[in-house]
């Protein structure tokens, strides 16, 4: 029996379910994927914002976009940090179950881009953990990395602002993971370009 086939059958919610069966066929989009978290610990953190927006082709799709600020009033609480950020924002605000579940259905079986995306997808992965369903299956791209293969450099890492000065990608005032996530779109299609990524 197939292996997602099996997962299938098991317990999982409805959403967790209807992600599974998207992997049968080939993803048509990537999606750009940026979190905001309380530090960079996946078991002990929590995801803050995320943001994110599909890339068709050769370029970013704005309507097809997901951006939400997550209400973690107990961890904030819990370990002496100010709210002060998610009262004030004007993002849109969910509970960490309903945002966990609004960008599993929007990212379906995209390929995901980020930079350092696999910090990104473990802190997923232990918000998927608390709803009870698997790990995220999509492939992965990061922009340091590709980077580094198209410059032969392996010793050192990039951080978003040094790729981006590197690229000429303006920086914005504004601090947000759907900001992070639209530079990070512009700095992939510039390295996918260049390193003939389809």
């Amino acid at each position: 029996m197939l292996d997602w086939l099996k997962n299938i059958n098991k317990d999982y919610p409805d959403f967790w379910k209807d992600y599974l069966m998207k992997f049968e066929t080939k993803p048509n989009r990537f999606v750009v994927l940026s979190t905001e978290t309380s530090g960079l610990n996946p078991d002990k953190d929590v995801i803050l914002s995320l943001g994110a927006f599909a890339v068709v082709d050769d370029g970013i799709v704005i309507k097809d976009s997901f951006e939400s600020v997550l209400l973690q009033y107990k961890f904030l609480q819990d370990n002496g940090l100010s709210n002060e950020f998610i009262i004030d924002s004007k993002l849109v605000k969910m509970q960490e179950p309903d945002a966990i579940e609004g960008l599993i259905n929007f990212i379906g079986n995209a390929i995901l881009v980020g930079h350092h995306i696999n910090f990104d997808i473990e802190m997923l992965n232990s918000a998927l953990e608390r709803l009870d369903c698997g790990r995220i299956k999509n492939e992965a791209l990061d922009v340091d990395m590709m980077y580094r293969k198209l410059t032969d450099i392996n010793d050192k890492q990039f951080s978003l602002d040094d790729l981006c000065d590197i690229y000429k990608i303006p920086k914005s005032d504004r601090n947000s993971s759907s900001e992070d996530a639209y530079r990070i779109a512009l700095l992939f299609l510039k390295l996918k370009s260049r390193l003939g990524i389809k």
